[in-house]
């Protein structure tokens, strides 16, 4: 987990503009490096490292002396690195993941080189010989990535928005930032003056089809019916397999745990091959609620049951409120369940960091999105439309739960791992008939919990505890988080405000008090950019006005809670 930051074209002194690439400082604590580009005094890349594989050449970026014209500038991890360099035969120059692309890319160009990438990650490769600049993401958007271009043709990247909305420029209209697209790659032609001009955009990799990748994976072959049984041990393989290739690090690895289904999984798994692979510490896992919250019991469980070393931190309200503003600087968003579900991640990322040495942390987000985890899914009207908003949610992922896992994570520069966003898990997955997917017996993600039924790799009782919203489960089910945040922020905002709400705000106008106050400190820090979300998140197929499920008609709190 990096920050990388670039710019071509640069109009303005770039000693003034590089103050701008220490926004994102956070996200690389280890080191910082700027560098100009040869040839190119207007074009030059910034780097902030978290140093997890090969800590003496992984200082970015990364140039090798078998091609001293290729720039590479990545944030993420290349899982099948060591497969793809044994396959082809690569010689390397250094044991950093990411030298493979510079390889790929060399023998046979940035569709494929992108296409056979197992792994999350956005980059920026300039290819000085062919004048050629190429910027891509992951399929899922884990790692995040914006880019600002401008009409006559300068373009900055940056991993997140902060650090390209003070660039000076020398258009007279603001430039527009956008996140960029994932499973997307854009080709831009460098010109003489540093200036690029957009080539082609195009799509390498859509969650629907296998990766290609496959074709090289180390996961034993799959049973290719759709027998129950066959199904179910397919869904175990790759899930172990989505596990165990994440382990690739040099620094201590550790585990969020809310005590639901999906965190469970990961945590149970994570220890299991902990073991077989003999790591020299006992896995950390990390939960975070009230006293009284289900979360925070329910993870005690699991915790006993998988023999990790435990932490709970103590969640107040109090607390959630205070980091409010400097949560919605991080994630650069307005959403409004994605706010109240970051407040406790950040805030638990925030003890990992300062009191303990785990820096890469498992987490079970885009379960939910895969698996037809959200209880909306009760309601869809068939399967097929359960299948197409499973797609959906997939797609936008890098809006809202990917987006709240690696802000929260990196803004204390720590380096977040999701095994249930492996390509060729979420492949399969979907590739399975509708009727397979949906909910059971009153059940959501029924297939899911029955593939991993009687192997006690975790308590029974988590394994089929129904979904509780992260941001629900924190605090008891007499109060819950999102009604605190309403009523503290009651008095934020007056009435006459919110009548004139779809005037001040046209964009996304907010409906509720808590959603003006979100937006209001989005504003100020950053005016203007409200088109970064194009839609709230809010449940499916119900008359929903809020997209806390403890607000729905069909939610059923656990008995024991």
């Amino acid at each position: 987990m990096c920050g990388i930051w670039a710019l071509f074209g640069s109009d303005e002194c770039l000693s003034v503009q590089c103050t701008s690439a220490m926004k994102i400082a956070h996200r690389g604590p280890d080191a910082f490096r700027f560098e100009n580009v040869n040839g190119f005094t207007n074009c030059c890349f910034g780097f902030h490292r978290l140093a997890i594989v090969d800590q003496l050449y992984g200082m970015q970026p990364l140039r090798i002396k078998k091609f001293p014209f290729l720039w590479l500038c990545y944030n993420g991890e290349i899982y099948n690195h060591l497969t793809l360099k044994e396959q082809f035969e690569f010689e390397h120059q250094t044991n950093v993941d990411g030298e493979v692309l510079l390889h790929l890319y060399s023998r046979f160009g940035i569709q494929k080189m992108a296409s056979l990438l197992d792994g999350v990650f956005a980059f920026i490769l300039l290819d000085t010989a062919n004048r050629k600049v190429f910027v891509g993401r992951d399929t899922y958007g884990v790692r995040p990535l914006f880019k600002l271009l401008t009409d006559d043709g300068f373009l900055a990247v940056c991993s997140e928005a902060k650090g390209l909305t003070q660039l000076s420029h020398t258009m007279s209209s603001p430039a527009s930032i956008d996140p960029f697209l994932p499973g997307h790659f854009e080709a831009f032609d460098l010109k003489p003056n540093g200036k690029v001009e957009s080539i082609q955009m195009a799509q390498f990799h859509c969650c629907t089809k296998e990766p290609a990748h496959a074709a090289y994976d180390t996961v034993e072959t799959l049973h290719t019916s759709f027998d129950e049984e066959a199904v179910k041990s397919n869904i175990r393989a790759l899930f172990e397999n989505a596990v165990r290739k994440r382990l690739m690090s040099h620094r201590r690895i550790g585990c969020l745990l809310s005590g639901g289904l999906d965190s469970s999984l990961v945590a149970a798994t994570l220890v299991k091959l902990a073991k077989e692979d003999k790591l020299k510490y006992p896995i950390q896992t990390f939960a975070i609620g009230s006293d009284d919250s289900p979360d925070a019991l329910a993870a005690r469980k699991v915790a006993a049951h998988i023999g990790s070393e435990h932490h709970e931190v103590n969640f107040s309200v109090e607390e959630g409120i205070q980091a409010l503003e400097e949560v919605i600087y991080h994630l650069e968003t307005y959403d409004i369940t994605t706010i109240r579900a970051s407040v406790a991640m950040y805030l638990l990322s925030k003890y990992i960091r300062q009191k303990t040495d785990s820096v890469v942390i498992f987490s079970g987000e885009g379960s939910d999105e895969l698996t037809q985890g959200y209880i909306y899914f009760h309601k869809a009207p068939t399967p097929r439309a359960a299948s197409e908003d499973s797609v959906r949610l997939l797609k936008e992922l890098y809006l809202f739960d990917a987006l709240r896992a690696d802000r929260t994570t990196a803004a204390h520069g720590l380096e977040l791992r999701v095994p249930f966003l492996d390509h060729r898990l979420t492949a399969y997955y979907l590739s399975l008939p509708e009727e397979m997917r949906i909910p059971k017996s009153g059940v959501e993600k029924h297939l899911l919990r029955d593939s991993f039924k009687g192997l006690n790799l975790i308590p029974e009782e988590i394994l089929w505890r129904r979904k509780e919203a992260f941001s629900d489960g924190l605090t008891s089910a007499k109060k819950s988080w999102y009604m605190c945040l309403q009523e503290h922020l009651e008095s934020m905002v007056n009435d006459e405000q919110m009548k004139k709400a779809h005037v001040t705000f046209p964009h996304n106008p907010p409906h509720t008090k808590e959603a003006y106050y979100y937006r209001q400190v989005f504003e100020k820090t950053f005016p203007g950019r409200a088109q970064w979300l194009s839609h709230f998140w809010m449940p499916r197929w119900i008359n929903a006005t809020d997209p806390s499920a403890r607000t729905l008609s069909i939610y059923k709190p656990d008995k024991d809670e």
